[in-house]
């Protein structure tokens, strides 16, 4: 099995160091402190949740926010558009000193107006400023637009996202096909029809891009255009040699861009240092052996002993098998597995390889665990064929901040995922208007997928493909056009102040 390298259990995220709470002001017990919903998205936790109130005291809130670990320094150089950001956020938290009541209580017809525009891909423009947001359709509409995602399967009594480390909130629940093989196939089938979908409007630029997450890895597939490629892409995070080597044999052609920056980093540092002991003179007698650390020589893992037959003591040596010399020359690359610097890009035609692939792949579905027989999620920005209309859940919280001097009205609006990258700028089309073009927002991102936010082209490639009917708003879709550019990061802090952006990843 190509997969027997596969981790089953990934590494525990670090969870972030959270603050004391802070007492509730005003004597409500259930108060709860917000950098609850900040915990990082892969960590396994006991399916237990406390419901704050829907008036909660923002003491703790504000505690938090003025912390160096909550929320770090943002740049201090505001701009129009903040950066594309490919990794799925599990929670979004926007605070506004206005309120977010216009969010509430969507009547019938604004609900279904919504659904409308997003299947109708209608594109709302909305004014610069509105003065009364609770009496603006418009808003309220294009509000309800930006919830809006698809999935297959669609299984309402079990969480389809995260699939990695989602064993424990998916054990103990319903799972009939876990031990019926006829059930998995069908599922399979099905899973497999609705994946070719999505594919074939990718390559027909009707689909921006979408995700498939697996409970070992997950991959992105971008439609040309995006990303600053003029070819279709696809990123696979995180990886292990297993999976490469399978690859491989299948004839997909495939880069691991992270790793191969970190080498060409370390080989130029290595240069310039020993270009500074040459100008210097120091060292007295300093090689090119000496800078940097020995480059392993391709002589070495030939598999030539010829030296022993010199010395007579080549029966007396026992020299290594061609596994070890094959895992030796793979070594850097064995190391990196699971890790952001694992993530795979595969390009052009061997996207549809890769479709293939993954299709006929019996591992790609887990074969034991509460995860057993269950096809992996589709995520997508648009309909396609076998997917389900999902909407995000958002609820709006209102409360008291510590300021300067005193106290200060605070409202929250927190959104859960799955958040996809056009849904979040969506959102931020709706609330700077409706916010009078200031708020902040504490976004929680799947670890795993923050890989996707290395390079997809090179950087002097010209993109000249047009999306104009892939059903992204047209400033969304401006937006993730251009080269990412936060590399294995992801933004953790988005501030919108008299209406530009800063941030921090």
């Amino acid at each position: 099995n190509p997969f027997s390298s596969l981790d089953n259990a990934p590494r525990r995220a670090a969870a972030a160091p959270q603050p004391p709470a802070a007492a509730p002001a005003g004597g409500d017990p259930s108060a709860v402190p917000f950098w609850q919903f900040l915990e990082p998205a892969c960590e396994e936790k006991p399916s237990r949740r406390v419901e704050p109130a829907e008036s909660s005291d923002l003491l703790a809130l504000s505690k938090d926010l003025h912390s160096p670990l909550a929320v770090p320094k943002v740049p201090s150089s505001p701009r129009q558009e903040f950066p594309a950001d490919w990794s799925i956020k599990t929670r979004v938290l926007f605070m506004s000193s206005q309120p977010f009541t216009w969010a509430e209580h969507l009547k019938a017809q604004e609900e279904a107006q919504g659904f409308a525009q997003h299947c109708r891909a209608t594109e709302t423009t909305l004014p610069q400023s509105v003065q009364e947001p609770r009496l603006c359709t418009e808003l309220r509409c294009a509000f309800q637009q930006s919830l809006v995602y698809w999935l297959h399967p669609s299984l309402p009594w079990l969480p389809l996202f995260p699939r990695i480390g989602a064993d424990r909130k998916i054990a103990g629940k319903a799972c009939p096909w876990a031990q019926d093989e006829a059930l998995q196939q069908v599922l399979m089938s099905d899973w497999s029809v609705s994946f070719t979908s999505l594919y074939n409007l990718l390559r027909a630029r009707l689909c921006p891009y979408f995700y498939v997450c697996s409970a070992q890895f997950s991959v992105l597939f971008r439609a040309a255009g995006l990303a600053g490629s003029d070819v279709p892409t696809a990123a696979i995070a995180p990886t292990t040699r297993g999976l490469r080597e399978a690859m491989r044999s299948e004839g997909i052609e495939f880069s691991l861009p992270l790793l191969e920056e970190s080498r060409t980093r370390k080989q130029k540092n290595s240069e310039e240092s020993l270009e500074t002991e040459t100008t210097d003179g120091l060292g007295g007698g300093s090689s090119v052996e000496d800078a940097g650390e020995p480059t392993p020589s391709d002589d070495d893992d030939d598999g030539s002993f010829s030296w022993l037959e010199e010395m007579g003591v080549q029966d007396k040596v026992k020299k290594p098998d061609t596994i070890s010399i094959q895992l030796r020359k793979e070594k850097h690359e064995v190391q990196v597995d699971h890790r952001p610097e694992s993530l795979v890009l595969v390009r052009g035609s061997n996207t549809f390889t890769l479709l293939n692939f993954l299709i006929s792949c019996r591992s790609l579905v887990a074969v034991a665990g509460p995860q057993a027989g269950l096809p992996p999620t589709l995520l997508s920005p648009v309909a396609f064929r076998g997917g389900t209309m999902q909407t995000l859940k958002a609820r709006s919280i209102s409360g008291r901040a510590r300021v300067q001097g005193g106290f200060e009205d605070m409202f929250s609006l927190e959104v859960l995922g799955p958040v996809l990258p056009h849904a979040l700028h969506a959102l931020t089309l709706v609330l700077g208007p409706a916010q009078r073009g200031a708020f902040r927002a504490l976004l929680s991102p799947h670890e795993p997928s923050a890989a996707f936010n290395t390079r997809a082209a090179p950087p002097q490639e010209a993109v000249h493909q047009d999306l104009p009917a892939c059903g992204l708003h047209p400033k969304t879709l401006d937006q993730l056009s251009q080269c990412p550019t936060l590399g294995k990061s992801s933004i953790r802090l988005l501030e919108m102040k008299d209406y530009a952006y800063t941030w921090k990843a």
